[in-house]
């Protein structure tokens, strides 16, 4: 099964969580396209909330009504894609962009689904770069500071992310700076001395958010918990 059937499967399976009523946080990447397919085919009264602009316009194209964070009191079930699923669906997450937005919807959701093909659930995270997200304004500053908090931790510095249009800019006008590693062994100390650093929004790294994992293998969707 190719990775991007697996994506498919997990995403389908995800969508059959879903119930009618409930209020939908929406995530954003490839994997999570086909959860929001998957729903609105299901043609429940459900309300989705998206996680970026790329999200909102396909929900609105599939026919899925949609919400503002500001609009709900709180989120039933959010389902979202992953860059890397570690020890206790400890995550990685951030490589569309929309990190702050998907870590807003997942913090104000009652139960956080996370949706992946094999290859994402690793051992150790790190070998997909960390993002982390930070102000416009003054970001090479930041950089620099964020190279220290790199270099405590034995990781090179982060770069830059940068596309074929320039740099790359959230939805939200901030920039995203990527720290590559290869391990990330202390993920609860990393994530406390990123957030500390002012300048930065937020970064990739979800602890304690996923209250389970469906990742699509050869055999099936497999069912992980933390």
């Amino acid at each position: 099964m190719s990775a991007d059937a697996q994506k498919k499967a997990s995403g389908e399976a995800a969508a059959l969580l879903v119930e009618p009523g409930m209020v939908v946080g929406l995530g954003t990447g490839s994997t999570a396209a086909w959860f929001v397919k998957a729903l609105a085919a299901r043609k429940l009264d459900v309300r989705g909330v998206p996680t970026s602009e790329a999200t909102a316009s396909l929900a609105r194209e599939l026919g899925i009504p949609l919400a503002t964070l500001d609009d709900v009191m709180s989120i039933d079930l959010t389902v979202d894609g992953a860059d890397e699923i570690g020890p206790g669906l400890s995550l990685i997450k951030g490589g569309g962009a929309a990190l702050l937005r998907e870590k807003l919807v997942w913090e104000a959701s009652k139960r956080c689904v996370v949706i992946a093909d094999a290859a994402k659930h690793v051992k150790v995270l790190g070998k997909f770069p960390l993002p982390i997200e930070v102000v416009r304004f003054g970001h090479p500053h930041t950089g620099r500071r964020l190279a220290d908090i790199a270099a405590e931790f034995d990781l090179p510095p982060p770069r830059l992310r940068m596309a074929d249009r320039g740099i790359v800019v959230t939805d939200g006008g901030n920039v995203i700076y990527d720290m590559a590693s290869g391990a990330i062994t202390e993920p609860a100390a990393l994530a406390s001395a990123l957030k500390a650093v002012t300048g930065v929004v937020d970064h990739g790294l979800f602890l304690d958010l996923a209250d389970e994992a469906l990742v699509g293998t050869d055999e099936g969707v497999v069912k992980l918990l933390p």
